[in-house]
């Protein structure tokens, strides 16, 4: 291996939206950081097969709004 060329491969703490934990080895930060997941397989609708509306700024409630006269529900 050359020298100098290969990031940085340490162990970080990974905290999942159910606030479990588990250690693994990244390039990401600095050894010893915590990771805090936003999505993880536990919520992630790709992997949980329950799909949520999330409104992010507003977005759903300005549809609803804009189409409330179809009687369709968001």
């Amino acid at each position: 291996m050359k020298k100098d060329i290969h990031p940085d491969y340490h162990e970080i703490t990974v905290v999942m939206t159910d606030g479990t934990t588990f250690t693994t080895r990244s390039t990401w930060g600095k050894a010893g950081d915590t990771l805090k997941l936003d999505i993880d397989p536990t919520t992630h609708p790709a992997w949980t097969g329950v799909h949520r509306l999330v409104d992010s700024g507003g977005q759903l409630a300005k549809f609803n709004r804009r189409f409330k006269e179809f009687g369709l529900k968001g």
